[in-house]
């Protein structure tokens, strides 16, 4: 099987380079291509490819902007590879990663995989709190990190595998984002094409990312939910609502303690604290703490997002790119 990675970019030449450092450091023995597609950016990494062609195998490709999603679609058009692996550029691999990948699809072939979300030592501590509340078995149930999730398991695009046939069947993804990665698993589910989750196939997220543009990212996550919900209503779940109600709780908990009442903030407090020791013991103590404000953050910011969406889509009726025309490209 020949393997294409398929990155698109955006002005982030620095993030190329350690994600081209990492994939000249594979040590995966067959032959494989790294498809780059530059996404209408200013500040470009051509220079930086031009310096790893003689160690990686490099297709660099310029375009106008047309968002993550129809670069990736670009890039599989363009690729010689009969399995693509698909990355964000602020992504790092270890050196075993595609030997991961080839041993699993060679024993149990899908067409469709999702590697985990995993923190690297030199991440800063807000990175760490970041990427625990993205990745933990208490604030996602472990979507992200690797663990066996609920139901049918998800890719996500920062690190998703996807067969030439499944691209040809679909079309690859839409123009909404974020949420562009779920709607084709869903489409590929509605194909007949299986998902699978390979945990060891982990990436180093290195989100460039403070806590506003955390809100913002996790908002907007919200918001495509009821989105996607409507496109693919089979899909609906009642978990969708947990962190609304959370955010709506811990608020409604807070206003019992002017009158004395204690009993809900105590189950918030515990929750918290299992977050702290869990974080803790992985991190450190400073990453523990920050861990708990990266949880609310994160179910605020989804909770009211998603509340949002669901008021103007499923209440006033209004289209959704009327309503969220900053979630689609043209």
């Amino acid at each position: 099987m020949y393997y294409s990675f398929i990155v698109p970019v955006y002005n982030r030449p620095d993030e190329i380079e350690k994600l081209l450092l990492s994939i000249s450091q594979l040590n995966y023995e067959g032959a494989f291509e790294v498809v780059i597609i530059e996404d209408g950016s200013e500040n470009t990494c051509k220079t930086v490819c031009s310096r790893f062609r003689e160690s990686v195998n490099i297709n660099y490709l310029f375009k106008s902007n047309s968002g993550p999603g129809d670069s990736r679609n670009y890039g599989m058009k363009k690729a010689n590879g009969d399995y693509f692996i698909i990355l964000d550029s602020d992504c790092i691999l270890p050196e075993s990663y595609l030997n991961h990948v080839d041993r699993f699809l060679k024993k149990k072939f899908v067409d469709c995989y999702g590697g985990p979300d995993a923190a690297a030592e030199s991440f800063s501590d807000l990175q760490k709190a970041i990427n625990y509340s993205m990745t933990s078995f208490f604030t996602t149930g472990g979507l992200r990190g690797g663990s066996e999730a609920l139901g049918k398991f998800q890719p996500r695009s920062f690190n998703m595998g996807l067969s030439k046939k499944a691209f040809i069947v679909t079309n690859g993804f839409s123009k909404i984002h974020p949420g562009e990665d779920p709607d084709l698993t869903i489409r590929l589910w509605k194909n007949n094409f299986e998902t699978a989750l390979i945990s060891k196939a982990y990436v180093y997220h290195e989100r460039r990312i403070s806590w506003f543009l955390f809100y913002k990212q996790v908002n907007k996550f919200g918001m495509v939910r009821v989105i996607l919900n409507k496109w693919h209503p089979e899909t609906k779940k009642l978990t969708y609502w947990f962190p609304t109600l959370f955010i709506m709780g811990l608020f409604f908990s807070i206003g019992l303690l002017f009158i004395g009442q204690y009993w809900l903030i105590l189950f918030y407090a515990i929750y918290f604290l299992l977050i702290f020791i869990e974080s803790s013991i992985r991190n450190g103590l400073i990453v523990g703490f920050k861990s708990i404000i990266a949880c609310i953050v994160q179910f605020y910011g989804y909770g009211t997002g998603f509340l949002l969406s669901w008021y103007k889509i499923n209440m006033k009726k209004v289209p959704e790119r009327t309503a969220f025309p900053n979630l689609f490209f043209k």
